[in-house]
């Protein structure tokens, strides 16, 4: 009978207690991608690639190790389990290493219920490049475009297992299908680029090549003939496409890791206000459809909604078992883990509370000030929250866009920032981390 990813770790847990384990867990991972580029209406690239992953984790004590291969031949099973065996006997004592108890782990699983994977058939590559192709032209129409630098097509289909020896055994798949365009403006030193890209769980929730051939290009025009702002203190309105990066600084300031090592400057903030009152930051691990959803953490405990900021306060940590036992808590169901590692804290899908207002409400609101659509670059403390980036975006003058903006950068302290911030009412409902577009006010730049 071939081997199945379910099988393989059936393998790997009977070779490492074999060999010794006391304890042991087992990821395999199949997983197939292809992707399709095109460049002047041409085929530049057509790569398909396929794999299979297999992991062991073992404990001996309170002592781990971990090992990994892609040949799944049972002579490399064996190898593996007395590899990590021996490993694991010269590693250091860890009193917070060890699989969930029994009582921990995640039963009645309801997979199908989070419409993880597409049942739709895998795209041919002509499909592929068709969309690439469509895409390249749409944003090639639009006036003032000189040049494609690059569109797109690719699609990925990943299968998980997950088995241990505390009893948790379970598996899922998962599809993405996407399509992107990067666009240029203007010749020589003059020229300016954006990009679209989009990608969904379900190939028939994508929109099509053309649209996103389109925004490629009209954001390209929007950025031609850049200036430099003025210096000073504005207020600041990140856009949607970069609005989430503010979140994602908040989110490592409350995983589990960070707060371990006491290097968060968010450490000391449970139960504290670290956003402005009205909002709240809550985990969705289990929407249907999207990219970051799971129905089991990379230790087999089930996943659930909570609040990691319930009306602007700090409710909860971003916890694995291993620094929830270090912090005398219990896990928050945050464990990711790959092939070649322990497990290790991880936000997932995260939703911030959204404004009543429009993103054009917030430019027309914030008079003189700028509209960031992409950071470059960071410098960020993560000790103190000393927050500096690049930035690119456009200058807004008596609430109305101005002119296009490059080469500036932002500086400010993030949990100032954090507590000022402003939502928009434009997040999107397909992205993992659901937020807005995000006004701040009061933050340094230096331009002009």
């Amino acid at each position: 009978m071939p081997d199945t990813i379910e099988t393989l770790t059936a393998a790997l847990l009977d070779a490492a207690i074999k060999a010794g384990a006391d304890a042991a867990d087992a990821l395999a991972v199949a997983e197939a991608s292809l992707s399709i580029d095109v460049r002047g209406g041409r085929l530049e690239q057509a790569e398909r690639a396929e794999s299979t992953e297999i992991g062991l984790r073992v404990l001996i004590g309170r002592r781990q190790a971990c090992v990994s291969a892609s040949d799944t031949r049972p002579a490399t099973l064996a190898e593996m389990a007395e590899r990590a065996v021996a490993m694991a006997r010269e590693a250091p004592e860890d009193p917070t290493v060890g699989l969930a108890e029994s009582g921990q782990i995640a039963r009645e699983i309801d997979i199908a219920a989070l419409e993880l994977a597409d049942p739709a058939a895998e795209p041919e590559p002509g499909t592929l490049e068709e969309d690439a192709r469509r895409a390249e032209a749409a944003a090639r129409a639009v006036r003032g475009i000189t040049q494609i630098e690059s569109a797109g097509a690719g699609y990925h289909r990943q299968r998980l297992f997950l088995a241990a020896t505390n009893g948790f055994a379970g598996g899922y798949e998962r599809t993405i299908r996407s399509t992107s365009c990067v666009a240029i403006c203007g010749e020589g030193t003059g020229m300016e680029r954006d990009w679209c890209h989009e990608a969904r769980v379900f190939q028939a929730d994508l929109p099509g090549p053309e649209e996103i051939g389109r925004i490629a290009g009209e954001r390209t025009i929007e950025r031609a003939a850049p200036r430099r702002p003025r210096t000073g203190a504005y207020p600041v309105l990140f856009d949607e496409r970069v609005a989430a990066s503010l979140i994602g600084h908040l989110l490592s300031a409350i995983n589990g890791t960070a707060i371990v090592r006491g290097a968060s400057w968010a450490r000391d903030l449970m139960g504290q206000a670290v956003l402005p009152a009205g909002l709240s930051l809550i985990a969705e691990p289990q929407r249907p459809r999207i990219s970051g959803s799971r129905p089991f953490d990379g230790e087999g405990l089930a996943t659930a909604r909570r609040a990691l900021v319930a009306d602007g306060v700090l409710a909860g940590w971003v916890l694995d078992l291993g620094t929830a036992r270090k912090l005398g808590l219990e896990s928050t169901a945050n464990a990711a883990r790959g092939v070649s590692s322990p497990p290790s804290p991880s936000a997932g899908n995260v939703t911030l509370t959204p404004g009543t207002r429009s993103r054009d409400d917030l430019i027309a609101e914030m008079g003189t000030g700028l509209l960031v659509t992409s950071m470059i670059g960071s410098t960020i403390n993560p000790t103190t929250g000393d927050y500096s980036r690049g930035a690119a975006g456009f200058w807004v003058e008596n609430g109305q866009i101005a002119w296009p903006v490059n080469e500036c950068t932002i500086a400010g302290s993030l949990p100032d920032m954090l507590r000022r911030i402003v939502p928009a009412n434009d997040s999107r409902d397909h992205k993992s981390h659901r937020v807005p577009s995000l006004l701040v006010e009061g933050l340094t730049l230096a331009g002009d």
